[in-house]
């Protein structure tokens, strides 16, 4: 397993952490991907007391872009894994092995070739990992941000 250190891409080595729950939702061929991960994400944020903050919803924009980024650069979703226990850990399964890989040089004010460092800056740790059918893009976020972090004023 690799993980990306935020702030220098270099790869950290780190261990499985500590999973409570784990909720998986099955997308190959699902339309409307996008919108079901983050809807299946916030109920699951919302079952385990960790809704209403600046930090959950971080977590709904990790959602979406390793979801777009599956459908845009992967061939599409198989899976969302969000997983509950020290850390709120987002995996996204796609079918290729083709490890992501930042923009060199993303043009400020347009799209394309941010997303990577979206999911840099509001986790605290993201990576990959193969398996024999494809990859997993995952992202994790230390459970006590997402229990002390400021009401969104919902």
């Amino acid at each position: 397993m690799e993980t990306i250190g935020p702030g220098t891409g270099d790869p950290l080595r780190s261990g499985p952490s500590a999973v409570v729950q784990r909720r998986r939702l099955a997308l190959s061929g699902v339309r409307g991907h996008v919108a079901k991960g983050r809807d299946f994400t916030r109920q699951a944020l919302l079952d385990w007391g960790w809704d209403g903050t600046e930090t959950s919803e971080d977590a709904l924009l990790l959602v979406s872009e390793l979801l777009t980024n599956a459908a845009l650069h992967a061939g599409g979703c198989i899976e969302l894994v969000v997983s509950a226990g020290e850390v709120l850990r987002v995996e996204v399964f796609d079918g290729s092995t083709v490890l992501p890989r930042r923009h060199p040089a993303p043009q400020r004010g347009l799209p394309g070739g941010h997303g990577l460092y979206i999911v840099e800056r509001l986790s605290d740790r993201w990576g990959t990992h193969t398996h024999e059918h494809g990859k997993a893009v995952w992202a994790e976020i230390e459970s006590s941000r997402l229990t002390s972090g400021r009401p969104t004023g919902r």
